[in-house]
């Protein structure tokens, strides 16, 4: 059963699942990022492009940032929210901790590199300076299967 704080979320993580399905044209792995400002409204957008421009740190929540920050021009991002269909592994945590966006809304765990309460939980460690809230398994199901399916295809 979904937690009662995922709902106000299910659209921008299905606007995050649309940027994550672009990814499938370029090899990338599909993951896909929406960051919403303090009252729900789309700020900026991103997925992941390693593969497309062949950048290691091209992943969709660090362009989403990237972009959110262009977009209000300032690179605290205090009042905004990143949705994100895969859990952020710990470059991205650290990513959002130094943004200082206070909250992360993910879909699918990552069991191997997650960073947000799964292997690491850098999101809300006390001993760093920042911390962020979590929202997990926002559409756990229509994310997870869209990696499920990415890989199987690999194997």
């Amino acid at each position: 059963m979904e937690h009662p704080a995922a709902r106000p979320y299910v659209a921008a993580m299905e606007r995050a699942l649309d940027e994550a399905r672009a990814c499938l044209a370029t090899g990338d792995v599909p993951v896909g990022a929406v960051v919403l400002d303090e009252h729900g409204a789309v700020v900026a957008t991103g997925r992941n492009e390693r593969e497309a421009t062949q950048d290691p740190t091209a992943h969709a929540e660090v362009i989403a940032l990237r972009a959110a920050a262009a977009a209000t021009g300032d690179w605290h991002l205090d009042r905004h929210t990143l949705v994100v269909t895969l859990e952020p592994c710990p470059m991205c945590a650290g990513a959002v901790l130094a943004a200082r966006v206070p909250r992360v809304v993910f879909g699918a765990w990552d069991p191997k590199a997650g960073a947000s309460g799964s292997v690491y939980d850098i999101a809300r460690d006390r001993r760093l300076p920042h911390r962020t809230e979590v929202v997990a398994g926002v559409l756990e199901e229509q994310c997870a299967a869209l990696l499920d399916d990415f890989f199987r295809e690999r194997r």
